[in-house]
């Protein structure tokens, strides 16, 4: 599949935001398919519901640090941190962040204060509750999006952000919504693939075939 940032292909960018539920199977991480679920789910709706003060919980901000660190590389002392913050704190924070938007900048400064909570950190916080706007700045987008992953500055998630923003508009049109957190998962999707593909040549038709077989057995 010739998959890249550049591809304007909807088709192709479709086919590997729809693999991207399989991908974190394939992982074998534990607990990372409930933290992923929790992620995508559950969090987005708790976090509206507190409207019109959305805030974030210390718990909460935890389990999203594992999700994040999970599904990424695992930095456990950025966990203990963040799980020893203290509520009020993470509540006033959170509650600045959400209404700076749609000011990315000042969100993610005001989420940056926390300590343990970085830029990319701060970028899933605002991806769980502003997805059409803050997509999650992963080691692999960057990776697709800028060429590199090295730098978590703000001034990068930025240029990270806006970059996504303006290939999710591309994408978009009147009967398909694309936002710049489903360019996340599908660029994340993609280089998780060719990982698999790379050490496992066999992975994807293991998937597959086991995905038909499921089908096929029928009680």
């Amino acid at each position: 599949m010739n998959f890249n940032f550049e591809c304007s292909d909807l088709n192709l960018w479709k086919e590997a935001l729809s693999s991207y539920s399989s991908r974190i199977e394939s992982l074998n991480k534990p607990n990372l398919i409930s933290f992923d679920d929790f992620y995508r789910n559950q969090l987005p709706p708790i976090l509206h519901n507190r409207n019109p003060n959305p805030y974030i919980t210390t718990t909460e901000l935890s389990k999203l640090m594992q999700w994040k660190l999970t599904r990424g590389k695992w930095r456990p002392r950025l966990l203990d941190f963040v799980s020893s913050l203290d509520e009020a704190v993470v509540k006033s924070a959170s509650e600045k962040a959400f209404k700076s938007l749609p000011d990315i900048s000042k969100a993610v400064s005001e989420l940056t204060v926390l300590k343990g909570v970085g830029p990319a950190t701060a970028s899933a916080v605002l991806a769980a509750f502003a997805p059409d706007l803050a997509p999650f700045m992963s080691d692999e987008a960057m990776v697709a999006a800028l060429g590199n992953s090295k730098d978590y500055s703000l001034k990068q998630y930025l240029l990270f952000a806006n970059k996504l923003q303006t290939k999710a508009k591309e994408l978009s049109s009147e009967n398909e919504t694309f936002t710049p957190s489903d360019v996340e998962r599908a660029l994340w999707s993609s280089a998780i693939g060719t990982k698999l593909l790379a050490s496992h040549p066999d992975a994807d038709s293991k998937v597959n075939t086991s995905k038909s077989s499921k089908r096929k057995r029928k009680p």
